[in-house]
């Protein structure tokens, strides 16, 4: 499956952000699917997951209670929406998708990845 993330851009502290994630090639619905970012310097880490069905999902600590993921298998996208957004918010965000109905939270467990967008958070 390939992926296409968009939506990234600058914001200031407090501000809000939709990154959506296109995704073409595959059955989309078979895709757990899930949020990654990288900071300069840093280690690609995990933000949100959501399964299959959509009916179940997982945050970092980081993110939890300001930033919401959701799937719409009709459109076969994925979407993070990112609120009360922080400076250590910025980072380039990257969509990624692994078959089967279960959460991921390690880069090393996506099968694939769509190319990054930069979110940057300005205090």
């Amino acid at each position: 499956v390939q992926l296409q993330a968009s939506g990234g851009g600058w914001v200031q502290t407090g501000g809000s952000l939709r990154l959506s994630c296109a995704a073409s090639g595959g059955t989309f619905s078979m895709y757990t699917m899930g949020w990654f970012r990288q900071a300069p310097g840093k280690e690609r880490e995990f933000v949100a997951s959501i399964i299959t069905s959509g009916r179940s999902t997982i945050y970092a600590e980081a993110v939890k209670g300001r930033f919401t993921i959701s799937r719409d298998n009709a459109k076969n996208t994925v979407d993070l929406q990112m609120n009360s957004l922080k400076p250590e918010d910025t980072a380039e965000y990257f969509c990624a998708a692994r078959r089967g109905s279960r959460w991921f939270t390690r880069p090393d467990e996506s099968e694939h990845w769509g190319q990054g967008t930069l979110v940057t958070v300005s205090s």
